[in-house]
């Protein structure tokens, strides 16, 4: 069956629904933790949604959502950099940069090449000169990680974002 990717700026109940649903199954495993619980995501994702530049890429084959991607532009002064471990290099959060939130697809159709679709597809349409995101280092022994740097992206620092939440690396691409 066909993927079809949807766009979303505004947040509308069904795409909010079809997000929590998607996390849900994704994150099963985790749930029973405070940072994972599909409340808190809920709450994370309302806030995010309020946010500079807010975009969501969602994924379907057919009427069920299957995946993926959101977020926002981010400010010099957002508390995105202001939580990292060490001190970034001066003049770094001056760079127009997209943090992408949240990537997630369920199981069936990873190893499709359907998240980097959903991805790049976010991106297809940004202005941002770099794109960062956040990865938990230990996230399937080290793959997710692997993954996103061969998409580009190079740690650059790391954070905690919440007391509830692991220590995560934080990874920047350039855009061409």
């Amino acid at each position: 069956m066909t993927v079809d990717l949807r766009h979303y700026t505004d947040l509308t109940p069904d795409a909010r629904q079809d997000l929590l649903d998607v996390y849900a199954d994704v994150r099963a495993p985790l749930l029973h933790l405070a940072n994972y619980r599909v409340e808190a995501f809920a709450e994370r994702l309302d806030r995010h949604a309020t946010e500079p530049g807010f975009e969501a890429v969602i994924a379907y084959e057919g009427m069920t959502a299957i995946g993926y991607a959101y977020g926002n532009t981010l400010t010099g002064d957002d508390r995105y950099w202001k939580r990292m471990a060490e001190p970034l290099p001066d003049g770094f959060t001056e760079v127009s940069t997209m943090v992408i939130k949240e990537i997630g697809l369920r199981i069936p159709w990873r190893g499709t090449g359907t998240a980097r679709r959903i991805h790049d597809d976010l991106l297809a349409g940004r202005t941002e000169k770099r794109v960062t995101l956040m990865v938990n280092p230990l996230a399937g022994d080290g793959k997710v990680q692997a993954l996103y740097e061969s998409w580009g992206y190079t740690a650059i620092n790391s954070q905690q974002p919440s007391p509830e939440s692991p220590h995560l690396t934080a990874m920047v691409r350039t855009r061409s």
